[in-house]
């Protein structure tokens, strides 16, 4: 192999661990996003300073923020682990570093949750088939309260002010670029890694901590906005449509409608992945966006997820809106003046959206593809090969379809809006719905995922049919589920 090669490959290898790390840590807290919103709304309406305030309700923000929030990230780090048993164990060291700060403590409970959960897991296969008959129950509980109460000690005494320092320091480094007005600098970094999958590291295992422990003190916290804001790809978006060409420009208002206000930004990376250079344009719009909201003192009470204008509305405090929308709106015209430039000036050609978008998903699966030619060589292949492996199930045995991806919202959520709609439109009663790989439901009849994670989809859901896609916005294999239920 030759050194470019390898150091080709180097990249891609640390940039597929960083996305794997970036999908762990939002496995984490994905799923519980509906408590953030939750406390985000009580703390709108309820504290000093909100629509309604109310002394009596506003007592639920301190305890759902310094303990509720942490334990369920905890022991969902724990269960994606070692399953129900490391959910619990995972949550009980989550408890020991709650107790061992005074801050709200989710880098705590990232770290606390999956590492209760592997040590558990590692004495669970250490005593596998040592126990005697009958004394399953009694080792299984006392093991996990044992190890658990050792650990939450541990925690209470280590783990919780160690973060604690961390996040001071975070927190301080924040602050200080913040008060040099460089945090639009940011978005230099930000932008890129959305469009590369990398945006999940940085914004829940950083900023969502941070930005969460500012809206406790100061009711909102600019920090959800850098990473959320629709207004960069909303410009790029809009940009095609008036200066794209082909496919591209003709799918570019329907793309507006998903991502403005669904909120799935994944819909604009594969434009940007045709024009390359348009990242100058997401990340121009970002800075400006983000100058803006600190301009105009913008904010929000919570993580807005999606980031969709809806979320920003029904998150911003009260006197807010016009800081907000100014802050979209600038980002959005920033974003589109540069990409409509670049486009016009640029040398013009045929834009291939669907190309593009299977390079979208062969990066957020696996990383660059070492050899394009081989892959699509192989494409049919791989088609067959998991037809073969995959249990087909009968017309009449088909009620429930589930989409399935990393996180269980953007890629899933446009496949089964799209299948949804095809089903409707033939008059069949199947239910399409849309989950993370780890949940899975047990009654799914028809699994429906990107080729790559076909494999962990058969690990949950064993019983189910699976069929393995390239594109969740464009496939055959839609069409043939569809004549084959009819």
């Amino acid at each position: 192999m030759s050194n470019l090669d390898q150091t080709s490959n180097s990249k891609g290898g640390l940039r597929v661990g960083v996305q794997r790390f970036g999908r762990f840590l939002s496995g984490m807290v994905m799923p519980n996003m509906g408590a953030f919103i939750a406390w985000g709304l009580i703390t709108a309406l309820f504290i000093e300073k909100g629509w309604f305030p109310n002394a009596d309700l506003a007592l639920l923000v301190d305890p759902m923020i310094k303990y509720l929030l942490p334990l369920l990230i905890g022991y969902t780090g724990g269960t994606m682990v070692h399953g129900q048993r490391g959910g619990v164990v995972g949550a009980i060291m989550t408890i020991g570093v709650i107790v061992g700060s005074d801050i709200p403590m989710f880098l705590g409970a990232m770290i606390a949750g999956p590492l209760a959960a592997w040590i558990i897991k590692k004495f669970d296969k250490a005593v596998e088939g040592k126990i005697k008959a009958g004394f399953e129950m009694l080792v299984n509980n006392f093991s996990a309260g044992i190890i658990g109460g050792i650990l939450a000690i541990i925690a209470l005494l280590g783990i919780g002010p160690a973060v604690e320092g961390i996040s001071t320091v975070l927190s301080a480094g924040v602050q200080g670029l913040m008060n040099l007005g460089l945090l639009p600098l940011v978005n230099l970094i930000i932008e890129p890694g959305k469009v590369l999958f990398l945006n999940n590291a940085i914004n829940h295992g950083i900023l969502t901590p941070i930005a969460t422990d500012q809206a406790r003190e100061l009711g909102q916290s600019v920090l959800y906005m850098l990473e959320s804001n629709p207004g960069p790809g909303l410009g790029i978006l809009l940009a095609y449509c008036f200066f794209g060409r082909g496919t591209a420009r003709s799918s570019a208002p329907g793309a507006v409608i998903i991502h403005f206000f669904g909120g799935i930004h994944e819909i604009y990376f594969p434009y940007i992945l045709m024009r390359p250079i348009l990242i100058l344009a997401a990340i121009a719009g970002g800075v400006a966006g983000t100058a803006t909201f600190m301009l105009t003192g913008a904010g929000l009470v919570s993580a807005p997820s999606p980031g969709s204008i809806i979320a920003y509305s029904l998150l911003t405090p009260k006197g807010g809106y016009l800081a907000m929308l100014a802050g979209v709106a600038v980002a959005a015209i920033v974003s589109f003046l540069v990409a409509a430039l670049l486009l016009k000036t640029g040398k013009q050609k045929e834009e291939d959206l669907e190309s593009a978008a299977n390079r979208m998903k062969d990066m957020k699966s696996q990383g660059n593809t070492a050899n394009a030619a081989i892959t699509a060589d192989n494409r049919e292949a791989d088609r067959a090969a998991d037809l073969a492996s995959s249990t087909v199930k009968a017309k009449t045995d088909v009620k429930k379809i589930v989409f399935s991806c990393d996180a269980g919202m953007g890629s899933s959520a446009m496949g089964a809006s799209i299948l949804r709609k095809k089903m409707k439109a033939e008059g069949i009663d199947v239910a399409v719905t849309n989950t993370a790989i780890s949940d899975i439901p047990q009654d799914a009849d028809v699994v429906i995922t990107q080729k790559t994670l076909t494999d962990r989809a058969r690990s949950v859901a064993p019983n189910a049919e699976h069929i393995s896609i390239d594109n969740f916005l464009k496939s055959p294999e839609y069409d043939a589920l569809v004549e084959r239920l009819k």
